[in-house]
């Protein structure tokens, strides 16, 4: 990838912890709305990471009202309403975040304007207590961190619901300052490497002339330790806290092509969040792009099963089902993967992805020599988005039948 395609995706994940990441917060002092001693906000981020928002949201806001001058109840909510918002519009797709085609994708839905209006509400009020805190003791380990989170959350709304790069970007790079600045008061506060390690990971990853000039301006990176980081979040933070290391460290791991820890990772947050099915989805992927075809089929089947049968708290079909196609391809079992395609194509309510799974059917039913099938679905593309690269192959395979390599 161009090194003027991979900056942006590079600075986008500075403060995108996906489907990534909600970094809850969570101290190592008396702080009142803990996961750890707190019964409404555990219960509150438990349907979080399940995905099941709208119940998510009731109880953070109870805890929230029962501890109004409390920071980290304020980025409780925030994270909530944020992610909430990102699934709405589409922008939680794992399999986006593993290239870089999530810079310019287009979302399903527009932004609601009272969801950005209370996000800034929320945010404002985070930093004005953290503020607060901060005026009397310019030290306080807790505040900076709330600090540090209330700003990579308000990033991460920039970036990935409005593509506002630049201003996400300096949103990121303070909220690594910040819990630097933990880890120089207190090396324990395990916590405050989740965002410093995704950054050291993100600017590691930029091309060379990229990280030099980010050099100059003191942002510096290491891949490595950006991993290590995450890894030492996963084993030894809050239990909140450790389960989103987790969805980073896998999503690095990923990119890193270093399936055999990413899988076990997922693995562990698919015990952990058995209704989320991105999570199931993710699991899925990784089998497929570590080579276990056979496995990675069984595995779509059941989130696609999964997702018929109400397993989950909310799911897109669509994604399993393209990736079922995906894989039943790869092991040349094409009736199964016309018929995934033809689903994925039937629910997905993104036309990029109706497109590639319409043209994928198209391809398997000409390999199945099923010509006027195949010349249906090419049409379909073309009615889809005739100016597509997409639309463009149809017109080709219309011309001249699809041809297994």
């Amino acid at each position: 990838m161009p090194s003027s395609r991979r900056s942006p995706y590079c600075l986008a994940l500075s403060w995108l912890l996906l489907f990534v990441t909600p970094l809850f917060a969570a101290a190592n002092t008396a702080i009142p709305t803990r996961y750890e001693n707190d019964a409404t906000t555990r219960k509150g981020m438990d349907y979080f990471n399940n995905m099941e928002y709208d119940k998510a949201l009731k109880e953070l806001e109870a805890a929230q009202k029962a501890h109004p001058d409390d920071p980290f109840a304020v980025n409780h909510v925030m994270t909530c309403v944020v992610f909430k918002e990102l699934y709405r519009i589409g922008a939680l797709d794992t399999e986006a975040y593993a290239s870089d085609s999530f810079v310019n994708k287009r979302y399903l839905q527009p932004l609601d304007p009272q969801v950005q209006q209370r996000v800034n509400q929320l945010n404002d009020q985070a930093l004005a207590l953290e503020q607060a805190q901060l005026d009397q003791n310019p030290n306080n380990v807790d505040a900076l961190y709330a600090r540090g989170v209330t700003r990579a959350m308000r990033a991460t709304y920039l970036g990935m619901a409005q593509h506002a790069w630049l201003a996400a970007l300096r949103g990121a790079v303070a909220a690594r300052h910040d819990h630097e600045r933990v880890l120089e008061l207190d090396p324990n506060y395990v916590n405050a490497k989740m965002v410093v390690g995704v950054h050291l990971y993100v600017v590691g990853s930029l091309s060379w002339p990229v990280k030099v000039a980010a050099a100059v301006t003191g942002i510096t990176g290491n891949k490595k330790k950006g991993l290590d980081y995450l890894r030492d979040v996963s084993e030894h933070g809050s239990p909140d806290v450790r389960d989103d290391a987790k969805v980073a460290l896998a999503l690095f791991l990923r990119r890193e092509q270093q399936y055999p820890e990413a899988i076990q990772v997922v693995g562990q947050l698919q015990q952990r969040d058995p209704k989320n099915f991105m999570v199931a989805a993710e699991y899925a992927h990784l089998l497929n792009a570590a080579g276990h075809g056979q496995e990675a089929i069984s595995a779509y089947r059941n989130v696609v099963a999964g997702c018929r049968d109400g397993k989950y708290a909310v799911c897109r079909i669509d994604i399993p089902a393209y990736g079922l196609g995906e894989a039943a391809r790869g092991q040349r079992q094409y009736e199964e993967a016309a018929q995934a395609y033809d689903l994925a194509a039937a629910s997905s309510p993104d036309p990029e992805l109706r497109q590639r799974a319409t043209l994928a059917a198209g391809q398997m039913y000409d390999v199945l020599q099923k010509r006027d099938a195949a010349l249906e679905k090419y049409r379909a593309v073309i009615a889809e988005n005739s100016g597509s690269g997409q639309a463009e192959m149809a017109r080709h395979y219309m011309k001249e039948a699809y041809k297994t390599q």
